[in-house]
Order: structure tokens, then C-alpha cells, then sequence
């Protein structure tokens, strides 16, 4: 039996899915509790970035998890991956990439996952382009976002199949994990740059480690764990 998807509140607009999800888990709401919505007026991504997405456009969804395991972002990421298709990528730790229409491997979606170790809970918020016109978006995002091309009203099965595939990927033990990962790794070999304070760091990317942080090694040789923040593909503004 599907523990994940009930109780669902489905909002026709809300500020962020992922606050809302909050709320919830703090009010009591049972794990596998679902929020969806047809727009967000003030969704986020990492770092505090808007998620911009014309209503009805866009998978905006928020799963409240109890006892959430570790490698949750990186469950996460694979679920999201593998409902896109065989060819999606991630961009470690939160981006989907995809190529679509004849364009380079874009952003088709982006995964926040919010923790409370200490009430063991954690809300995983997705943001898929599922139906995204490009042609809608502002300029300045032009050629930074990819879509799956589908038609609004098949957001539904495809929030089912997300799902269900996050709830499968929940079961498996951390190597398969990170086999999965690895399949879909767009970094690993890649040149990356990154910031260390207020400083620039650069180095090739190897992959993640058994605990889900990205494995570098600088030009000098010498490797280190990137546990949070964010990389960016040396051959690409991204």
C-alpha cells in the first residue's frame, strides 16, 4: 500500500508548496502528506531564488516525510530524473537538466528539500516544467530552462508517477542509491568552479560520496567534499 500521496491538498494558488507543507508537519500532518498547486506566487528554489512558472504550467508539489533518511536530496534527485526520462541529468545537489526541442541540457526542474532533524520530518518540494511554453518565459532566463513538452492536463499522472517512483527509490539501500546517481551525473569529469567564502575555487568534479557530498579534486592533486552550496559548469553560465 502507497504511503506516500495522502492526505493531498491541492491549492489553485499558493505562496510556496513547501510553506504550506511546513505548516502542516508542524500541525501534526501525517507522513506522506501531499500539497500541489497550479502556481506559486512566491516559490523558491536554493539560495533564495524565485521559481518563476505561468499557472497551470508546472508539476509544484511538497511531500512531508517523517523520519526522512540522509541521502533524501540525492533519493529525491534520482526520483525526479527518472520521471523525466532516460535521458535527464543532475546537477549536484538540486537541478534536473535536460535537452528538449534542439536545445543544450537545460534546467527542467529544481528539488528543495527543508529538514527539522530535531522533529525528524523534512518537506521535499519539486518544481517541474511539465507543460512550460518557453516562449513565456522572461528573457533573462531564455536558454536556462528546458520543458517536458506535455500538455497541462497530463500533470496529474505525471505527479503519480513522481510519486511512486520517490516511494520505490525510498526502499532501496544506499548503494543502489548512489549506482543511480551515478548514471545521471552531470558533473563527474567535469571542470567546475565554485566559491569558498568570498574566494573562487575550480577543480574537476568526481562524483558524490556515501554520504551525498560532491567529491573534488583541485588542479594541485588535492580533493575535498563540497557538503552544501552551489557549483557551476566551467563551460557553461549556469
Amino acid at each position: 500500500m502507497r504511503e506516500l500521496g495522502s492526505p493531498h491538498l491541492h491549492l489553485k494558488s499558493v505562496g510556496s508548496t513547501n510553506d504550506r507543507a511546513r505548516e502542516l508537519a508542524a500541525a501534526g500532518a501525517p507522513h506522506g502528506t501531499l500539497v500541489s498547486a497550479d502556481h506559486q506566487s512566491s516559490g523558491r528554489g536554493r539560495q533564495g531564488r524565485e521559481w518563476v512558472a505561468p499557472p497551470a504550467s508546472s508539476v509544484l508539489i511538497s511531500l512531508l516525510l517523517r523520519d526522512p533518511p540522509e541521502l533524501l536530496p540525492l533519493i529525491a534527485a534520482v526520483a525526479v530524473a527518472e520521471t523525466c526520462g532516460p535521458t535527464a541529468q543532475i546537477k549536484w545537489p538540486n537541478d534536473i537538466l535536460l535537452a528538449s526541442d534542439g536545445r543544450p541540457a537545460a534546467k527542467v526542474a529544481g528539488i528543495l528539500c527543508e529538514t527539522r532533524p530535531q522533529e525528524s520530518w523534512a518537506v521535499v518540494g519539486v518544481g517541474l516544467n511539465a507543460a512550460l511554453d518557453l516562449e513565456l518565459l522572461p528573457s533573462e532566463l531564455s536558454g536556462r530552462a528546458a520543458t517536458l513538452g506535455l500538455r497541462s492536463e497530463q500533470r496529474a499522472p505525471l505527479i503519480e508517477r513522481l510519486i511512486a517512483t520517490l516511494e520505490q527509490n525510498l526502499s532501496l539501500p544506499t548503494n543502489e542509491i548512489l549506482a543511480l546517481w551515478q548514471q545521471r551525473d552531470a558533473l563527474v569529469g567535469e571542470q567546475i568552479s565554485w566559491n569558498a567564502g568570498e574566494l573562487s575555487e575550480s577543480g574537476t568534479a568526481l562524483g558524490v560520496s556515501a554520504n551525498g557530498a560532491l567529491l573534488v579534486r583541485r588542479a594541485d592533486g588535492s580533493e575535498l567534499e563540497l557538503n552544501a552550496g552551489e557549483v557551476h559548469l566551467a563551460a557553461a553560465a549556469d
